[in-house]
């Protein structure tokens, strides 16, 4: 019998599965339907209320994300090698770890992640892969190392998740599509917030942001076509760089 603990790691062979996207054809009452569920799913983590939906665990480190998500990540890295992937809103680190540990997978990437609180540093887990910086993530002297690492690595992925009101997720937008290449993809989560379709009073946030963003930037648009499984904590939060 063979030993499991002693075989070596093998990377997995990797496909050319590129997913695509159609405007969606559900009617009205199918829409109110995916947005009640939303609102349900998200809105049961407020409060105590019991289920805990959006907190996961990587590795036994612990992450607020849905699932679903994560699996479009898995397929936007996959699909897009970048070089570096910067996180914003390091929290537990579970999600930097997941990333880092799907660029093993693929052989290819980093990730820097940024956070002002480093409360949970003592159990942050470490991988070859994964770099943290301490601080605000609109900090110059922070954007000045993310930068420099980002110029080193060519193709870069940013996922933004620290804090969610409008005014810094804009100045983050503004301060880290400077680091999206044409054809890279900077990704601001939790756009569902503020009503959209959940937490109506939450106030101006990321999606308001990227409204903004969009206003002033024309280099950048929202690619939907990873929002096909209907549930995303992120809906027109994928920004991808055109010109």
């Amino acid at each position: 019998m063979t030993n499991s603990s002693a075989l070596p790691p093998v990377r997995p062979p990797i496909g050319a599965f590129k997913p695509y996207y159609r405007d969606s054809d559900l009617t009205a009452d199918e829409q109110r339907i995916v947005d009640d569920f939303h609102d349900l799913y998200y809105s049961k983590l407020d409060g105590g209320r019991g289920l805990h939906t959006i907190v996961l665990a990587w590795m036994g480190h612990e992450m607020f994300k849905c699932p679903l998500d994560l699996w479009l990540y898995q397929e936007l890295i996959v699909l897009n090698r970048p070089g570096l992937i910067i996180e914003t809103g390091t929290y537990k680190g579970g999600s930097a770890l997941y990333l880092a540990c799907i660029c093993d997978l693929v052989g290819h990437g980093t990730v820097v992640t940024i956070d002002i609180d480093d409360t949970h540093r003592a159990i942050q887990p470490q991988h070859p892969r994964l770099r943290y910086l301490s601080g605000s993530s609109t900090a110059p002297e922070i954007f000045a190392q993310a930068a420099a690492q980002a110029a080193e690595a060519g193709d870069v992925m940013v996922i933004l998740d620290s804090d969610h009101s409008h005014d810094h997720v804009l100045d983050e937008l503004r301060l880290y599509s400077q680091l999206t290449p044409v054809g890279g993809l900077l990704v601001v989560e939790d756009t569902n917030v503020n009503g959209h379709p959940t937490y109506p009073t939450f106030g101006p946030g990321p999606w308001e942001a990227v409204d903004s963003f969009l206003a002033e930037n024309s280099n950048f648009v929202a690619d939907r076509t990873y929002e096909r499984f209907l549930l995303t904590m992120n809906p027109r939060g994928i920004l991808r760089r055109i010109a």
